[in-house]
This record gives C-alpha cells, structure tokens and sequence, in this order.
C-alpha cells in the first residue's frame, strides 16, 4: 500500500501553465498521487486530458458537486485527502467552503476568495476543524527567501527601517488597449475576478512576501491605482504605501502594463545594520548589503544557510532552481502537516495569510476610492 498522499485537482487542466506547476510541484519529494479531478469543464476534455497525463479515468468526474458527492462515499483510506484549487478566483471561495465542509485537506491558489467577508468565512470553519489549508503564495517557497527570512529574524540587518516590493508584468499591455480583449478577459471581469485585477493577482504576492520575510504586519496603507481607461472596471497598475509601525514604512510597486517586462518580482529590505534584496528572475541569489563590508551574494544549497532553506534545496550548490522548486517546497510543508510531522511554520502560507490578503486588496482598493487616504488593515 502506497503512503503516498491521495491528492485531487480543480481546474489546470489543458495548457495551463498553473495546472503543469502544481502537477510537477506534487510530484517532487515522492509525497502525493495524483488520482483525479475535474480538471475542466466539459467532461469530454476532462477525460481526454486524464489521459493524456496518464491517470485513471474512474476519479476524474463530471463537476465539482459530484467529486464531492462519490469521493466522500468512499472509506476514509481511498478518499482524496488533499485537494487543490487551480480555478478563476470567483470558483475559490465555494469550492473552499464544501471541501473544508467535507473534512478535506486543501491546497487554493491566491487570492483565496473575491471577498474579504468570504476569506472569514473560511477562515471560520477551518477554526472548526482538523484540516490543513494553504494559499499558494509560491516564492515564499524559494531557498534564498527563506534564508532572508531567517537572516532578518536572527537580526542579522539589525533593526528595520525601509521596504521595497516591486512586482511588475508587461502581459496585459496588448488586452488593455483593445476594447473587445478587455471585454472578453476573465481577470479584467469583477464578476470573476474581484474587485482588483493587478492588486489581487501580483500586489497580493508582494504584501503576502514582505510581512513573510520581515516578520512583521502591516498596520495601515495608501494605495493609488491606474485603470488606464475610464471604462475598465479593474486596476492594472498600483502603487501602495506601507506603515508597518511609526518609525517603519515601505511601498508596493505592481504594474501589469509595464511595457516588456516578464515577472520582474524584487524584494529589498533595509535594517541599520545592513540591506538584504533577491530577485525573483534570478531567484538562486541573495544579495546582502553593509555599509562596512562589499556586497555579498549568497546562494543555495550552502552550510552557511539556515536549517529552513536547506531543507527547501535539492540539488547541490551551483545547480540552479527554480519556481517549481519553490511550489514544490510548499507542497512538501504541506504533506508534513498532513501527517501530523514536525515542520517549520514557514514551510507553506496558511489561512491567515489568505484572510490578511484579501483583508489587503480591498483596503487598497477602498483607499484609492476615497481619494489616496490612509487606511488601517485589521488585525
């Protein structure tokens, strides 16, 4: 009998790009199997996409109502004990609500739910049961992020004074400006989508990185939002302010629109002591700065890093890696909670990382509305 984790997914199906991250990300530490799904819509492209990677037919079922209906028929050693979410965001919050309502174990791509009032409700039941559940905020998963995590909390940078998150696309240049493409794109629909395009895809990503590394929580924002036309109803661009406290502040940078960029993801924080900056397109290093010292890179796989970006590395220094590393160290922390092993609570982005960013999107977007004004994040 295999101990492999019985693992279930909805939505990724075809050429998504999330479906195959998630897929390899599992598949990685020989932790889950995969035994079925829904993996789209129609049911003749279900089962031929079942096929085409190679898993049994018998589990991939018509809707989500009926995975529900047949897997919790099943005796408790058979049953899919971990599903992911890989769905348009207006599908998160249902779909959440009846596995977490059934006993499941799950794994939801970000944002977690449309709505922060949904994001509570969640959070709610969860409180309720014995189940794991996690929101795919993926780069917390990269070694050298989680070695800066580290390195701040030992004090390394000493105390914190400045922080900078940039993360800008250039993806949706070439939709925004076409009426009929804007019209017609499911991130652009607040029907599907939420209220934030730009702030709830990426913006989402940067706050949820640096409360992760700094330790701390944000306390208050200012946001300021580019639609780029009078008739599109999501942002495509933002700036935000951050106040962590009195004497710590920072910004968000997100644009969607910023012409020729790929995944441009930074991250930089400052302390008295020292500045530690990484890269998202150059993830395998961690630039530590002083002002007594010349710059120093650290890479993965090293005896000089801490227990927990060890831990995420596989190969040996010198081997780069990259993002379905990092979706599969998240993955891996989540099988530990699954089986009830000890493991780090850095290992994967939990409910209350889901609650905090949707608690964050809407206060940015309300602060834009209200005219560029300060706005307090709830606790």
């Amino acid at each position: 009998m295999s101990n492999k984790i019985r693992l279930g997914i909805l939505g990724g199906g075809g050429d998504s790009l999330i479906g195959v991250l998630h897929r390899v990300a599992s598949s990685m530490y020989d932790s889950y199997h995969l035994v079925g799904g829904v993996f789209n819509p129609n049911q003749k492209d279900n089962l031929e996409f079942a096929e085409k990677i190679g898993i049994p037919t018998n589990r991939v079922y018509k809707d989500f109502d009926t995975l529900i209906a047949e897997e919790t028929k099943l005796p408790e050693d058979e049953r899919m004990q971990v599903i992911s979410i890989l769905t348009p965001n207006f599908l998160h919050f249902p779909m959440a609500k009846k596995l977490l309502e059934n006993g499941f174990n799950v794994i939801c791509e970000k944002p977690m739910t449309t709505t922060y009032e949904e994001a509570k409700i969640l959070k709610n039941i969860l409180d309720r049961s014995e189940v794991v559940f996690a929101v795919t905020y993926t780069y917390t998963g990269y070694p050298m992020i989680r070695q800066m995590k580290e390195m701040i909390a030992s004090g390394v940078i000493g105390r914190i004074q400045k922080i900078d998150a940039q993360y800008y696309q250039g993806w949706i240049n070439p939709i925004i400006h076409d009426e009929e493409k804007r019209a017609n794109t499911w991130r652009l629909d607040p029907e599907k989508s939420g209220i934030s395009c730009c702030i709830g895809d990426i913006g989402t990503h940067a706050f949820d990185m640096v409360e992760y590394v700094t330790g701390m929580e944000v306390s208050e924002i200012l946001a300021d939002l580019n639609y780029v036309y009078s008739n599109n109803k999501m942002d495509v661009d933002g700036t935000v302010l951050l106040r962590f406290s009195e004497f710590v502040k920072g910004i968000i940078r997100t644009s969607q629109i910023a012409t020729g960029e790929e995944n441009n993801f930074t991250v930089s924080i400052y302390g008295d002591k020292g500045g530690l900056k990484w890269e998202q397109e150059n993830p395998n290093y961690l630039y530590h700065l002083t002002e007594s010292e010349p710059l120093k890179v650290l890479k993965p796989g090293h005896a000089y890093n801490s227990a927990l970006s060890l831990d995420g590395t596989k190969l040996p220094p010198g081997h780069p890696e990259g993002i379905f590393d990092s979706m599969g160290n998240i993955y891996r922390g989540v099988a530990k909670a699954v089986r009830k092993e000890n493991y780090h609570p850095g290992e994967f982005p939990t409910m209350n990382d889901g609650v905090r960013g949707m608690n964050f999107i809407e206060k940015v977007v309300d602060s834009h509305q209200k005219g560029n004004v300060w706005i307090k994040i709830e606790d």
